[in-house]
């Protein structure tokens, strides 16, 4: 048996406390922040694909380069692999575990370290 709530008012607090008082011995409780969104997920590949496209100080990367190239910065552990086909693959830190603050912070520097580096972004609505 597997339960998650969602602690967004009394009723679901109150949910989870029966849940907690009914749950047998062994069992576990986590209560943790919020992962990042899918809006935020898909704000963060276009801010990549901008960043990729622009070729920022002749650099060419993929966006998923970028992003490990950004969560290193970051200060979140990213490294590679050597692939069967000599290129290096990324492994490590992935942007799926992040908080939804954490997402926030990441593409905050990416905007910031773009803008201070000429990317063209495609709707700068999006990437405000």
């Amino acid at each position: 048996m597997s339960y998650r709530f969602i602690l967004n008012g009394p009723h679901a607090r109150g949910r989870a406390q029966i849940a907690i008082h009914r749950a047998p011995d062994g069992y576990v409780v986590t209560v943790e922040e919020p992962k990042r969104t899918v809006d935020q997920n898909s704000r963060l590949w276009a801010l990549l694909s901008d960043v990729a496209m622009s070729k920022p100080m002749g650099r060419m990367h993929t966006p998923e380069e970028w992003k490990c190239i950004f969560m290193s910065a970051c200060g979140w552990e990213v490294a590679f692999l050597p692939g069967l086909d000599g290129r290096f693959l990324p492994y490590g830190y992935r942007s799926s575990k992040l908080t939804k603050k954490q997402m926030t912070d990441l593409q905050d520097f990416i905007q910031a370290w773009g803008d201070e580096h000429g990317v063209v972004w495609s709707a700068r609505e999006e990437a405000a």
